[in-house]
């Protein structure tokens, strides 16, 4: 029973770590200290002791026992607050941006939690999210939103990834409406398949659908194939899209500086004005205008709320210091992103396109030949380069997304080019840039900080070496990379 106690009364420890400490205590016989004495992480040690095929089967009850045990600790914090969940390959920061905007501008007390920003809903604004997670581990997440509700906010938007449900590390969370964006090429290194990848998305309906204090409703983009089966596991969908939808986008009109659209549903016109350009942006802006409507926003908070949010931090950000061609720094990391992206931008390019673009270590490794085709395909010049190599080669994941671009046509030296460091990357595609060319910068967006791994590399101020994963993890920022590369092209003239 002491034991007991101090497990419940302890906020140093990790629920995943106590039960492992358990499991080490009936395998190695009353070493609960065994963990700590071997100076290993529980995970790490649990993911040494047992298969792999063994562990990604078990994993999700640690998180959910995790979830569970430090719900009842905290009281079920999500409990008094009315939660919006949107989930999806890509759009989903978008879009809860987007809702979150919307609601505050219409006098709502709402908070944000997103891939690259926490908004606790205190006036200061999204601050980032340190974690690099998505959908935050359950007891940072758990205190998170004691902090949100202890500035008095009523309402959550929360970015929710299939595997975080999977996981059940959202579980409690008592979804009120949900919002379907997309499903695309994306996180196959997780679910195995697009089948599994696909009912792991479901899930958030379903739970919603528990949710009987809710509205438990379901925005659904019906143009994707993929919708109907987010539409049969809740009670009210409500459909959007530009070809079908009961929310449907008419008399699009697009451009660089944003669209301007009708959108109609059930006798009901907005006229929407948005400064988020591309196509993509007008599925998000319905997505937005289904949850917001089911919330209660009327006709005019609708339309000023979304005609009044300038951007969205890492998506589409254009970067003018003064130079005669463009830069914009994007998210998109992912095979169906680029085609959206670069649908988007190509229109508007007088000049070539010159992308600089990597992809992640420990991820979805199928994805990278697919995305050198596709910039090789769409721009006129590829430069590669780091984007959170992890514990891998960097050079290899070059050379894995270089094989793509070479199908595409492109030759190595002449506008194919592989520069590891993705400072040296950017430089290197802004002093390329000529009057009316387009650099692109993609796959971080406003992250704040890239993860790698470099033989006798000696950390520095701000660096933090990991030892269990032999990476270290710095500062770095696409935004301010450019402008530091644009400041020392300009000053060459």
């Amino acid at each position: 029973m002491p034991l007991v106690r101090h497990i419940v009364r302890s906020d140093t420890l990790k629920v995943r770590q106590i039960l492992v400490s358990i499991g080490n205590n009936i395998i190695f016989g009353h070493k609960i200290s065994f963990v700590y004495l071997a100076n290993m992480s529980p995970r790490t040690l649990v993911k040494k002791l047992i298969p792999k095929s063994l562990f990604v089967k078990i994993e999700p009850y640690g998180h959910w026992a995790e979830a569970v045990i430090e719900n009842i600790i905290f009281g079920f914090p999500t409990r008094s607050l009315k939660v919006i969940g949107v989930t999806g390959t890509a759009g989903k920061t978008s879009t809860c941006t987007l809702v979150t905007h919307m609601l505050r501008e219409s006098g709502y007390k709402v908070a944000m939690i997103t891939t690259v920003a926490i908004d606790y809903g205190d006036g200061r604004g999204p601050q980032p999210n340190s974690t690099r997670m998505t959908s935050l581990g359950s007891l940072k997440f758990l205190k998170t939103v004691k902090r949100i509700k202890e500035v008095g906010c009523e309402w959550l938007v929360l970015e929710t990834t299939s595997q975080a449900l999977v996981q059940r590390r959202v579980w409690g969370v008592p979804y009120t409406v949900v919002a379907f964006t997309n499903l695309g090429h994306d996180n196959f290194h997780y679910h195995g398949t697009f089948e599994r990848y696909r009912a792991a998305k479901v899930m958030l309906f379903r739970q919603c659908n528990r949710n009987r204090r809710g509205l438990r409703t379901g925005i659904v983009n019906a143009d994707d194939p993929n919708g109907r089966y987010f539409s049969q596991a809740i009670k009210h969908p409500v459909t959007y899209g530009i070809d079908s939808g009961e929310l449907r986008a008419t008399d699009i009109s697009l451009g660089l500086n944003g669209s301007q659209f009708k959108a109609t549903i059930a006798g009901d016109t907005y006229a929407v004005n948005s400064k988020l350009p591309g196509e993509f942006n007008v599925y998000n802006c319905l997505a937005a205008i289904g949850i917001t409507r089911a919330v209660g926003l009327n006709k005019k908070q609708i339309e000023t709320s979304i005609a009044s949010l300038k951007s969205v931090e890492g998506r589409m950000n254009t970067i003018d210091a003064g130079q005669d061609f463009g830069v914009i720094v994007d998210y998109a990391c992912t095979p169906d992103s680029f085609k959206t992206l670069f649908a988007a931008i190509k229109p508007a390019v007088k000049g070539r396109i010159i992308t600089v673009f990597g992809s992640a270590g420990r991820r979805d490794e199928l994805k990278r030949r697919a995305q050198g085709e596709i910039a090789g395909q769409e721009g006129d010049i590829v430069i590669l380069t780091e984007e959170d190599d992890r514990d891998q080669d960097g050079m290899q994941i070059m050379e894995e997304i270089a094989e793509g671009a070479l199908i595409a046509g492109k030759k190595r030296g002449k506008n194919l080019f592989l520069i590891h460091e993705r400072e040296a990357a950017v430089q290197k595609a802004i002093d390329m840039a000529k009057p009316n060319d387009m650099v692109l910068l993609l796959g971080k967006g406003e992250e704040r900080v890239i993860i790698t791994n470099k033989p006798g590399f000696k950390p520095s101020a701000g660096h933090i070496y990991n030892e269990s994963t032999d990476t270290i993890t710095r500062p770095y920022n696409d935004t301010k990379a450019a402008k530091l590369a644009l400041k020392k092209r300009l000053g060459k003239h």
